[in-house]
């Protein structure tokens, strides 16, 4: 008999020895380092693969050493520190960076409960009631290292870039934290581990008095909140097309561009620890967790106990983080005012309407019938689509010629050049001088030849 997938409880986090707990932060640790390695040369091969070009291939067996090698390097090379940096806080800010990274990962489930050691315990470090709380929190303090080290610097362009990215951080932050109020609202639980339990089977739902059970993975039940969380995560971890504050056309390299040796190894390392944080945090809240998808479940029983569910749940995770691999590859970077309209006139509002939605479809759920909960539900999304397409488009001003804008412009302007790409001689060339007939002595006869 196939055995069953274990749910982990809040008490089972508090039964673990001590010892366990130690093993398991050792883990996970570990675990963050060799998923950046990978991470980085996974990147580079999928990029150059798009780009038909071969990729890193010289250092180890197909080139999946590289990032090993780029890592031991980075630590002895020159570092070299501005007079202007203030030294206490460029030493702090990496380290914020690299240490609220690692910390997110503390509360995300890799799998249901193990044995380990003669213990049951959890494939996950600690959970508590509020553990998406403190994911949240971790991303709000990552950009205190990143605001710090444009302002330490001492330098203009890495002052540019902090201030970029403390902006954008907290634009998509808010889009992000919205974005996850659906998922409470319908798991019933802040704790990661509840959450990944809620999406363990679909809810049966009378539609029109047909009995249809709904998907259990969150990312189909609400898609508007798991697509914008995508593109906020995207954001969050200022990765193209958004990397606004590192944008070497503009700012050479950001609010890191002081920076060098093993403190720029820790912002790298941020990075990408990063992107695998929302990749794992996605997948919790949308993609069923460490469960394996329905196709799999039904003709295999045992698919989520034990240790299995680190496949499933690395396999997600890959698969997410393709997809920002996929739009580094893809899409241009966008224009900062074009960015920032984007989070603040779009995600949020549609964040707003859809959590308003929801709420609106769980009080029916207790107070109406089920007729007049879903005719309900229907007028309300067809008021919403004629109000979306009916509301008016900002109307762009009449473009003006050439003429009216030069006559246009106020008395004492800089010289305007001309509009006709013939640029006239400038005044302290020197004047060309007409091509003269040879001199001539005597009279014609004279000069003729003999």
């Amino acid at each position: 008999m196939a055995a069953h997938a274990v749910d982990p409880t809040l008490q089972t986090f508090e039964n673990d020895v001590w010892w366990i707990s130690l093993i398991k932060l050792f883990g996970v640790f570990v675990l963050l380092l060799l998923l950046t390695l990978f991470t980085i040369v996974y990147e580079r091969k999928v990029v150059a693969r798009m780009a038909v070009r071969p990729g890193p291939n010289q250092v180890g067996p197909w080139g999946i050493l590289q990032s090993l090698t780029d890592g031991v390097k980075l630590p002895f090379k020159e570092e070299i520190i501005p007079k202007t940096a203030d030294k206490v806080v460029y030493f702090i800010a990496p380290v914020i960076s690299a240490t609220v990274a690692f910390t997110a990962f503390s509360v995300i489930p890799f799998a249901g409960v193990v044995p380990m050691f003669g213990h049951q315990t959890a494939l996950q470090l600690t959970d508590v009631p509020v553990s998406v709380l403190v994911l949240l929190a971790c991303s709000s303090m990552a950009v205190y290292g990143v605001v710090l080290a444009g302002w330490a610097s001492g330098s203009t362009y890495p002052l540019l870039g902090g201030l970029r990215s403390s902006a954008q951080m907290i634009s998509y932050e808010v889009a992000m934290g919205l974005s996850i109020v659906a998922v409470f609202m319908t798991a019933g639980s802040m704790s990661t581990s509840q959450i990944v339990a809620a999406q363990a089977h679909g809810n049966p739902v009378n539609l029109f008095g047909w009995e249809v059970t709904t998907p259990s993975w969150y990312a189909v039940l609400l898609l508007p909140s798991f697509v914008i969380y995508c593109i906020a995560a995207v954001g969050e971890t200022n990765r193209a097309p958004f990397d606004l504050p590192e944008a070497e056309s503009e700012l050479v390299g950001g609010f890191h561009t002081e920076y060098s040796s093993f403190k720029f190894a820790l912002f790298f390392l941020a990075e990408y620890i990063n992107m695998i944080t929302v990749s794992a945090f996605a997948t919790t809240l949308f993609l069923g967790g460490w469960r394996a998808p329905w196709p799999i479940t039904w003709f295999w029983e045992g698919a989520n106990s034990g240790y299995f569910g680190l496949i499933w749940f690395f396999a997600k995770v890959l698969l997410l983080l393709f997809g920002f691999i996929w739009l580094r590859a893809t899409l241009p970077r966008m224009r900062y005012d074009q960015f920032m309209r984007f989070g603040w006139k779009v995600l949020i509002p549609v964040n707003l309407v859809w959590i308003l939605f929801l709420s609106y479809v769980k009080v029916a759920n207790n107070e109406l019938s089920q007729q007049a909960k879903w005719f309900s539900i229907v007028g309300i999304v067809v008021v919403v689509l004629l109000i979306a397409m009916l509301w008016p488009a900002a109307r762009k001003p009449r473009q003006l010629s050439v003429e009216e804008e030069l006559a246009s412009r106020p008395p004492g302007s800089f010289p305007v050049p001309p509009m006709d790409l013939q640029v006239p001689p400038s005044p302290r060339a020197r004047r060309a001088v007409a091509e003269r007939a040879p001199a001539t002595v005597g009279s014609p006869e004279e000069n003729k030849e003999v």
